[in-house]
C-alpha cells in the first residue's frame, strides 16, 4: 500500500518534462502544483487519523486507497495551470491520513523493541516505489500516441487504478488489532494483546494519551520541525531526482534515466534493511539517525560538483540517508505518545513535517532562478538535513521519557 501511495505521490517527477512539454505549464507553477499537494494533505491530516482511531484502519486505510487512486488517475485530464493545481489538491486532501494511520496502526500491533524494524520493512516502500515505479513510469511515459493519449496520461491512469485495486484488496486482508484477529493462536493474540496494552498503560505517566495534552506539550513542536526538515531533502530527491539523472545523462527521461534513477533507491532499502534495526539494537537511536542525515548532507553538497559516475555515487548516499533516518525518527514520538493522543500526535507530526513537500520544489526553483546555479538548489536542501541532525541530538532531554529507557 505504502509504494503506490509513494508512487502516486511522486510520479509526477518522472512525467515532469513530457507534461510540461504537453501542457506548456512553466517551471513555477508545476513546482506550485506539486507542493500543493502537501497543503491540504496537512489540513486534514489530523481529522482523518482521529476516524481511523475510532473506526478501525482496515475501513478507514482502504476508504483511502480507493479515492485517492481514483483522483490520481483523473490527473490525466489535467491540462491547464489551474487544473494541475486543482486535482494535486485534491490528491492531497484524499490521502491525508495514509501515512500516520499506518504509523498508529503499528502501535496497536507491534510493541517498542520490534517497532523500529518493523517501520524500517515498511519504509522499503518509498525506495521500492520509486526504484520499481522508474522503469514502469519510464515505460508508460513511452506510450506516447497509443489511443490517442500522451505517455504522461497514460502513466497517471494505470498507476492510479492499480492503488485503487491495491485498496479494495486491503479491506479484505487487513485486521484491525490483535484481539480481531482470527488468525491468531488465542494464547499468542493474548500475549500480544497485553503486552501492547502494558506499553501503553506505561504512556499515562507521560501525559501524552489525551487530545489536549498533545498540543500542550513543547515536544510535539520539536519531533514536527524534524520531520519537516526531513521531507525538505526527502521531497525534494524524490521529485527532482530524475531530471538531475536525466541533466548528468544528458538524456530525456524515459526507461534508460528511470531504470538509472532507481539505483539509489536500491542502495537505499540495503541500508534500511540492517541500520534502524542496528540502531535498536545498540540502543544509540540519536547518533545513527544523526549519521543518516549527515549522509544526505554530505551527499547532496557534493552531487553537482561530481563527473556523472560519481555524483550518483553520492546520491546513493543520500537515498540511503533519507530513507533509513526515518523509521529511526518514528521510534521517538511512538514511544512518547498514547492512546487518543498518539493518533492526533502522530497525525500532527506528519501534517507538520510534510509541509516539507510544499517548501522544497517551491524553494528550490526560487533559488536556482535567482543565483542562476543549479547547485544552489541541492545546497538548501542539504542545509535542511543538517539542521535535522542538530536537532536529533538536541532530543537528549527527553531520553527519561522515552519507554525503552536505553540510551539514544
Amino acid at each position: 500500500m505504502y509504494l503506490f501511495a509513494y508512487l502516486d505521490r511522486a510520479n509526477i517527477g518522472y512525467a515532469k518534462q513530457a507534461y510540461q512539454a504537453a501542457t506548456g505549464i512553466s517551471n513555477a507553477a508545476f513546482a506550485f502544483g506539486a507542493g500543493a499537494f502537501f497543503v491540504t494533505y496537512a489540513l486534514f491530516e489530523v481529522p482523518s487519523n482521529l476516524i481511523l482511531h475510532r473506526v478501525g484502519a482496515r475501513l478507514w486505510l482502504a476508504r483511502i486507497m480507493v479515492l485517492w487512486g481514483i483522483i490520481s488517475a483523473v490527473m490525466m485530464f489535467a491540462n491547464t495551470d489551474t487544473s494541475f493545481w486543482v486535482v494535486r489538491s485534491f490528491l492531497g486532501a484524499a490521502e491525508a491520513g495514509f501515512f500516520p494511520g499506518c504509523i498508529l496502526y503499528f502501535t496497536y500491533w507491534f510493541p517498542a523493541k520490534a517497532r523500529g524494524q518493523v517501520m524500517a520493512i515498511f519504509y522499503f516502500g518509498s525506495p521500492l516505489a520509486l526504484m520499481l515505479g522508474g522503469p514502469l513510469s519510464g515505460m508508460l511515459l513511452e506510450l506516447q500516441g497509443l489511443m490517442g493519449l500522451h505517455g504522461w496520461q497514460w502513466m497517471f491512469l494505470v498507476e492510479g487504478l492499480l492503488a485503487s485495486v491495491i485498496g479494495i484488496w486491503a479491506y479484505f486482508y487487513l485486521t484491525d488489532r490483535p484481539a480481531d484477529a482470527k488468525w491468531m493462536p488465542p494464547e499468542e493474540r493474548e500475549a500480544l494483546t497485553q503486552a501492547v496494552a502494558s506499553e501503553e498503560a506505561a504512556k499515562q505517566s507521560y501525559g501524552t494519551v489525551t487530545f489536549g495534552s498533545v498540543f500542550r506539550n513543547p515536544r510535539l513542536l520539536h519531533f514536527a520541525l524534524i520531520y519537516f526538515l526531513i521531507q525538505i531533502s526527502g521531497y525534494g530527491v524524490a521529485f527532482y531526482l530524475p531530471t538531475i539523472v536525466s541533466a548528468l545523462m544528458n538524456k530525456n527521461v524515459g526507461l534508460m534515466v528511470g531504470l538509472v534513477s532507481s539505483i539509489p533507491w536500491a542502495v537505499a532499502i540495503i541500508a534500511c534493511s540492517f541500520w534502524p534495526s542496528l540502531a535498536m539494537k545498540t540502543g544509540y537511536r540519536r547518533s545513527f539517525a544523526f549519521i543518516s542525515l549527515m549522509c544526505i548532507t554530505v551527499g547532496l553538497a557534493v552531487a553537482g560538483h561530481l563527473p556523472p559516475k560519481f555524483a550518483i555515487a553520492a546520491l546513493c548516499f543520500v537515498t540511503a540517508g533519507i530513507i533509513s533516518a526515518q523509521p529511526i525518527f518514528w521510534t521517538f514520538p511512538t514511544s512518547y505518545f498514547g492512546g487518543v493522543g498518539a493518533a492526533a500526535g502522530i497525525a500532527t507530526i506528519n501534517a507538520l513535517g510534510n509541509l516539507g513537500g510544499f517548501v522544497a520544489p517551491n524553494v528550490k526553483t526560487w533559488l536556482e532562478k535567482t543565483t542562476g546555479e543549479p547547485q544552489s538548489g541541492l545546497y538548501f536542501l542539504a542545509i535542511s538535513a543538517f539542521l535535522a541532525g542538530l536537532l536529533v541530538l538536541a532530543l537528549r532531554p527527553y531520553d527519561r521519557l522515552l519507554s525503552d529507557r536505553r540510551p539514544v
